[in-house]
């Protein structure tokens, strides 16, 4: 008689305890998924800084944004994506990315980050921002959607 009474005990704390179990689901999901972004981005700054540092003449926005989306490509809202925003504020759900690149010498603000060593130094500096997908918001923790922005800076062949 007991024995039955006590059978619908784990019916209930799993009852309980699944909103809980849910929510922190799709915690870990959005943060991976924000986690994957972050990478993506970052190795699209580093790609779009690279091939633009080849020479003087290779630091055109055009070569940047190809090394960029070649490096966003695995992103879900990356798919079909053929171009790149001009600026940050031309980002639409369609064109989730913005690149632009800065040529930096020894008399720009901010000077290349070799300058102090070598005055003739030059480097190309990529900035990448990226839009992700809206996501299932956590109020305080993640807000559904991230705009993140990238920098990476190499030095100029010379």
């Amino acid at each position: 008689m007991f024995k039955n009474r006590r059978s619908g005990q784990a019916v209930v704390e799993v009852a309980l305890m699944m909103p809980w179990l849910a929510f922190l689901f799709v915690g870990v999901l959005d943060f991976g998924f924000y986690s994957y972004a972050a990478i993506c981005t970052q190795n699209a700054a580093r790609a779009a800084a690279m091939q633009t540092s080849k020479d003087t003449s290779s630091q055109l926005a055009t070569i940047a944004c190809v090394a960029a989306l070649g490096e966003l490509k695995g992103l879900p809202n990356m798919i079909g994506v053929a171009s790149c925003a001009t600026s940050v504020a031309g980002i639409t759900p369609s064109l989730p990315v913005a690149v632009s690149i800065a040529a930096l010498t020894n008399a720009t603000t901010p000077p290349c980050a070799d300058c102090s060593l070598n005055a003739f130094a030059k480097s190309t500096q990529a900035f990448v921002t990226y839009q992700t997908l809206p996501m299932v918001p956590i109020p305080g923790v993640l807000m559904g959607q991230l705009t993140l922005t990238r920098v990476a800076e190499v030095r100029v062949r010379q």
